[in-house]
């Protein structure tokens, strides 16, 4: 059965694109209150039995945070990964223009694996929303860095983004360093309404990949306006479209890892009926939308 995981996207900054944020965060949203807000999830979440937590360079202070948690409850039993490519550029400001700027370079890969390691030691390090036409692909040197990461024990990985998420796995399965995979981690986009990655990822697990699946609630979408069939599923299983959503990507064979981006200990709760919920894998197949539709409509989603 899949495992649940808190990402911290929506707790280390004071703003992101998931819809249903306003009424769940402090209603002052500066580092100490996140910084609480934050550790008040993480609390409820490993409470609740969840032993994975999600990072990246660009969610703000959300490493940060997380290091501090770690180190004040003494756990060691979390099993982390974090992410490198996006670099946070809003300085703690909710309508900066800019929040994240990506550059899959190595100057930025080793600058932003010294400041995560500096932090935090992550079992997992992933390239950020890698792409089928990223330079990564044509980087020797960037290749090798990355390599040399297996040597840590850190499983290196990528995680996807966009209507060619599939074309961007199927690539990255086939890459090698010194004659090995260099990737054994994906996580990408798979929910009710965008599925057109699910092929690969099975072919990525059945590679013997770890897969994440982020974004089961399409970024707030199927909780804040769900369909009329996901709310009907809802009712007959007397549960909250969120967790109905987030049960049907457990119910993938493929997916080992689901992710929640709750962003307070209400929704966290919600999210986590999903593991109670026996919900058939292809369940809401009429909701499915093209995934240039999918990824137009989520694109001008506002950072708040």
């Amino acid at each position: 059965m899949s495992e649940f995981a808190l990402g911290l996207a929506a707790l280390g900054r004071p703003a992101y694109i998931n819809l249903g944020r306003d009424g769940a965060l402090p209603a002052t949203r500066d580092v100490d209150s996140m910084r609480a807000a934050c550790h008040a999830v993480l609390d409820a979440a490993h409470a609740a039995g969840v032993r994975r937590v999600d990072a990246a360079r660009s969610y703000g202070l959300a490493e940060r945070f997380l290091s501090e948690w770690l180190a004040e409850r003494g756990h060691d039993d979390v099993v982390v990964s974090s992410k490198w490519g996006y670099a946070y550029v809003a300085d703690w400001r909710a309508d900066a223009d800019v929040h994240e700027v990506k550059e899959h370079s190595l100057s930025r890969f080793t600058r932003q694996w010294e400041e995560t390691s500096a932090l935090i030691e992550p079992s997992r390090y992933l390239v950020h929303s890698l792409t089928v036409d990223s330079p990564l692909f044509d980087d020797p040197a960037l290749l090798d860095a990355l390599g040399a990461l297996r040597a840590r024990d850190v499983r290196v990985g990528f995680s996807t983004t966009g209507p060619r998420q599939a074309d961007t796995v199927r690539r990255a399965l086939a890459l090698e360093v010194d004659g090995q995979p260099l990737f054994t981690v994906v996580q990408s986009t798979w929910n009710a309404l965008e599925r057109s990655a699910g092929q690969a990822l099975a072919e990525a697990s059945a590679a013997g990949f770890e897969v994440y699946v982020k974004e089961g609630v399409a970024n707030g979408r199927l909780a804040v306006r769900p369909p009329a069939a996901l709310q009907d599923l809802a009712r007959e299983l007397d549960a909250t479209p969120d967790a109905v959503a987030l049960a049907l990507v457990a119910a993938q064979p493929w997916a080992d890892v689901v992710l929640s981006g709750a962003a307070s200990t209400d929704q966290l709760h919600a999210n986590l009926r999903a593991t109670a919920l026996d919900v058939p894998a292809d369940a809401l197949d009429e909701l499915v939308e093209p995934a240039e539709q999918y990824w137009s409509t989520r694109g001008p989603l506002s950072w708040t």
